[in-house]
């Protein structure tokens, strides 16, 4: 096995044990942001958040390991 594949080895097994917390940080960087900007860019905020939650859960091919998301960015 190389290096490359533990380490994916390692990131699929954090996922699955702690893919509710990253979700939750991936959602709170995106508030995050979404507020630092006004609110101007929330649909593309959406947007990203929403893609590294689904590559996150797709790392290990079961699309299990995030819960699904809500709305993570409010217009303020």
């Amino acid at each position: 096995m190389g290096f490359l594949d533990k380490a994916k080895a390692k990131l699929t097994e954090t996922v699955d044990q702690h893919g509710d917390k990253i979700a939750h940080g991936i959602d709170k960087a995106g508030t995050m942001v979404n507020e630092k900007t006004g609110g101007k860019h929330a649909d593309k905020i959406d947007k990203a958040t929403g893609k590294a939650r689904d590559a996150l859960d797709s790392l290990d091919g079961r699309n299990d390991d995030i819960p699904p998301a809500g709305p993570t960015t409010t217009a303020p």
